[in-house]
């Protein structure tokens, strides 16, 4: 199997104006069946005006005192909006479960990228949806049946370092069962199963950089087939050894 990751820069700012399909079809290759073009949350996100800026927010007093000198309880105060509960807290450093149902540290609020000073980018509302709805455009005008992938970046409870995770999934299984599948020295396996739609997002993020204005990456050559959402990527609390 050959693989090929393409960046697809666009060399503007994205706003609620933008025609996200639009871009990526007049920037990237003719799209092909079973293509991947994978996004990064920031560009859905500003699409979708989910931009907050900093000098509209009053901080609680919970937001104060998690931010204590050493955070903006503003940007704070927006991280517990975005979140259904804090499952750990070092300082400022919050670790939530969002109302989404993804666990990632500060909500996902993030303010590198922004467009303007003293704002921040939040997650979309429902990446799921956000995929499908670019799926649909690019679809639409292409002729072609692709898979779409909206992408963040983690980090992970054991290892070092972040990297590019799925938050939205369409036209593709996010998931690769190999349970009860036999290796070739004959031994069933009895759990294994691939985030394939992770490891699609990582191998994205290595072409979407963080100073470039790449916000689509164009995955060919990998048949993922097909269907799903990235909510099946979330283990379950009674499963979660974190929580």
């Amino acid at each position: 199997m050959s693989i090929e990751i393409l960046p697809v820069e666009v060399d503007l700012e994205i706003t609620p104006d933008s025609d996200l399909a639009g871009l990526v079809l007049d920037a990237a290759p003719p799209l092909r069946d079973d293509d991947i073009v994978a996004v990064t949350h920031k560009a859905v996100s500003k699409h979708e005006g989910r931009v907050v800026e900093l000098g509209s927010v009053t901080p609680s007093p919970d937001a104060i005192e998690i931010a204590s000198d050493h955070s903006d309880p503003r940007l704070v105060e927006v991280i517990l909006a975005e979140s259904r509960r804090i499952l750990r807290q070092r300082g400022p450093l919050l670790v939530v479960e969002t109302h989404h149902g993804i666990v990632c540290a500060n909500a996902g609020v993030d303010r590198s990228n922004a467009p303007r000073p003293d704002t921040v980018v939040l997650l979309p509302h429902d990446p799921d949806e956000s995929a499908l709805r670019l799926r649909s455009a690019l679809e639409d005008r292409s002729g072609a049946r692709i898979g779409v992938i909206v992408a963040d970046t983690m980090g992970r409870a054991w290892r070092e370092g972040i990297v590019g995770t799925a938050i939205g999934v369409s036209g593709l299984a996010p998931l690769h069962q190999l349970v009860g599948q036999v290796d070739p020295n004959g031994y069933e396996l009895t759990s294994t199963v691939i985030a394939v739609a992770d490891e699609l997002a990582a191998a994205a993020d290595l072409a979407f950089g963080k100073l470039e204005r790449v916000p689509f990456v164009l995955i060919r050559g990998y048949r993922a087939g097909g269907d799903g959402t990235a909510r099946e990527l979330i283990r379950e609390p009674a499963r979660d050894l974190f929580r």
